[in-house]
């Protein structure tokens, strides 16, 4: 071992040298409460409140928690503390020629990202310069020195999703599948041509599936097309082409697909669903298949479901905290249905299990059925859908009700056998939480009277709604100012009554992939049932009356909470037009 300049350099039977601190040797590093206070970063009795509820955890995830820092400055404080310098991987961009010294699997295994390489000396960034996989790794390096540098973890993975992407390779997968005998003719003809773990178009369907993940997609389109297969990703409630396959790889991808989820690969005009699962950079994925028959050919849906993602609390959800203090109240009602409504993925589940880890607690039966069950919690019982089994809503829910419940979760309202024993559940003692597709909170309850539930059911059942959607968040590594145009402000001044006087949008760079959004946040309408609103609908009122009464109350509608985000510049008004709902104004 030699040393050279205060630093180690780690050198046994290895190419390069990797430079980093001699860690054993250092000065006792500085307090990272005080290096936040010397920063002038937040005030000693704020740092020292902090840490006085730390309760064991890491003082890092402390600060973070009581917001007095962010993660970028998080990083920066650490690189200072271990004297390893800090990278700010918002404004780098990592050399095409450098990535080729780190593989791809490395890369993601050991949170490591070559930027630099020149005259034989690499610059890399980790996530832990103390971790020896990662320095045995780099002394691996084909190279004679490695400069070792510190990096923000969200945004050092993030760049290596981008850095490393899965099907930059696809096309020597397309050449390797043409000039196989595998031809269109043949598709179906062996389940074993399409399970061989090496087959091209088995590659190709884990590049594509993996790529989704690491791009966080929730759902990937394959879609024939009179050019080819187009492959879309939906990322933040938006869809992006991501690549295009010749036409004749179509019938062959979407058979392979359905051997991996069960499905009967001869059938290809009537709709299918199923599914599979994976394992994608260690993290368990639960992948849901959907098949319709289009006049070019079958068109493919998959629904990425991510075991490990981790379950929101209410608080996470950007729930504002006048409307978060309603619906807490309305969720811990003894009994009474509770229903979240909105569009297909606009995170009605996430809303529901967000609750549940609420008001969950140990002396409770909870109990829900789902179709899918899209988040695995602890200590609930969950149930899952089975139309081959006979297991439907209705029937499971029925099922439910001699398991001693104390709260029932059911994913979906659809029909009206649903919907009557749902409300008779909570009018016989139990707290029932459900979704309904509508467009607003006051929509959700005509809904269960179309369904033909009688009226003095839902009013008598009914405790709150909530309608939501979700909107992109400005993406904040590449957020600056702009000036609107006179149709902006002018509705902007419409919507919100007032005028902005600045105004900020994302122009676009590699972590929102010139989308200038990345993330979304949810846009929501609590309504609570006060008598009023239950007479009128009792008495037949329409929903725009009941919708006028409900705003004379002080409703604040998705409209309205909406514009409360443009105005704080958290989304932009663009989004708000896309996504929300906009009621002409009620006198």
């Amino acid at each position: 071992m030699k040393r050279r300049r205060g630093a180690v350099v780690v050198e046994p039977e290895r190419h390069a040298k990797v430079l980093v601190p001699d860690f054993a040797n250092l000065q006792p590093p500085e307090r990272l409460g005080d290096l936040v206070v010397e920063r002038q970063l937040a005030a000693r009795a704020e740092v020292e409140a902090a840490l006085g509820d730390a309760d064991g955890r890491r003082i890092g995830a402390v600060l973070l928690a009581a917001k007095l820092i962010d993660e970028v400055t998080l990083a920066e404080l650490v690189a200072q503390q271990l004297h390893v310098p800090f990278v700010d991987l918002r404004t780098t961009t990592p050399e095409p020629s450098a990535l080729s010294l780190v593989s791809e699997t490395d890369a993601h295994l050991f949170d490591v990202l070559p930027l630099t390489n020149a005259d034989g000396v690499a610059t890399v960034v980790v996530a832990d310069p103390r971790n020896p996989d990662v320095q045995a790794l780099l002394g691996r390096l084909p190279v004679t020195e490695v400069r070792v540098a510190l990096g923000d973890l969200s945004h050092l993975r993030a760049r290596i999703n981008q850095s490393y992407q899965a099907l930059s390779a696809v096309q020597s997968e397309v050449d390797a599948f043409r000039a196989s005998d595998l031809l269109l003719d043949q598709v179906g003809a062996s389940d074993s041509e399409f399970g061989e773990d090496d087959a091209p178009i088995v590659q190709v369907v884990n590049k594509i599936v993996t790529q989704a993940l690491r791009d966080r997609a929730s759902d990937i389109h394959i879609e024939p097309t009179d050019e080819g297969v187009r492959i879309r990703y939906r990322i933040d409630g938006a869809l992006k082409q991501v690549v295009m396959l010749p036409a004749d790889m179509g019938p062959a991808l979407v058979s392979r697909i359905k051997i991996m989820a069960e499905m009967n690969i001869v059938e290809r005009r009537r709709p299918q669903d199923g599914q599979f699962e994976m394992t994608i950079d260690g993290r368990s994925l639960d992948v849901r298949v959907s098949t319709t028959s289009t006049i070019w050919g079958e068109k493919t849906v998959l629904r990425l479901l991510d075991r490990g993602r981790a379950l929101y609390h209410l608080a996470d959800l950007g729930m504002p905290d006048d409307l978060h203090a309603v619906y807490s109240r309305i969720v811990r009602s003894p009994f009474g249905m509770v229903i979240v409504s909105g569009p297909t993925g606009s995170g009605k589940t996430t809303t529901l299990y967000a609750t549940l880890s609420e008001i969950n607690r140990d002396d409770l039966n909870v109990m829900t059925i789902e179709d899918p069950v899209e988040y695995v919690f602890p200590k609930i019982n969950q149930i899952q859908i089975s139309e081959q089994a006979g297991l439907t809503f209705a029937t499971g829910l029925k099922s439910i009700l001699r398991q001693d419940p104390d709260i029932i979760l059911v994913g979906e309202v659809r029909d009206v056998d649903t919907a009557r024993i749902a409300v008779q559940s909570a009018l016989t003692g139990h707290l029932v939480l459900s979704s309904v597709h509508a467009i607003d909170a006051v929509s959700a309850m005509y809904r269960l009277l179309d369904m033909g539930v009688e009226a003095f059911l839902v009013t008598s059942a009914l405790v709150g709604v909530v309608a939501q959607r979700l909107v992109r968040r400005i993406c904040r590594s590449c957020a600056a100012p702009y000036e609107p145009t006179l149709q902006e402000a002018a509705l902007y001044r419409k919507l919100a009554g007032s005028d902005k006087e600045s105004w900020i949008a994302g122009v676009g760079c590699s972590f929102c992939a010139g989308t200038g959004y990345l993330d979304r946040v949810g846009v929501y309408e609590v309504l609570l049932l006060t008598d009023e609103v239950r007479q009128a609908i009792v008495e037949g009122h329409s929903p725009r009356e009941t919708r006028a009464l409900a705003v004379r109350q002080g409703l604040s509608t998705l409209q309205m909470e909406a514009m409360r985000l443009v105005t704080a510049d958290i989304t932009t008004l663009d989004e708000v037009v896309r996504h929300v709902f906009v009621t002409e104004d009620i006198e």
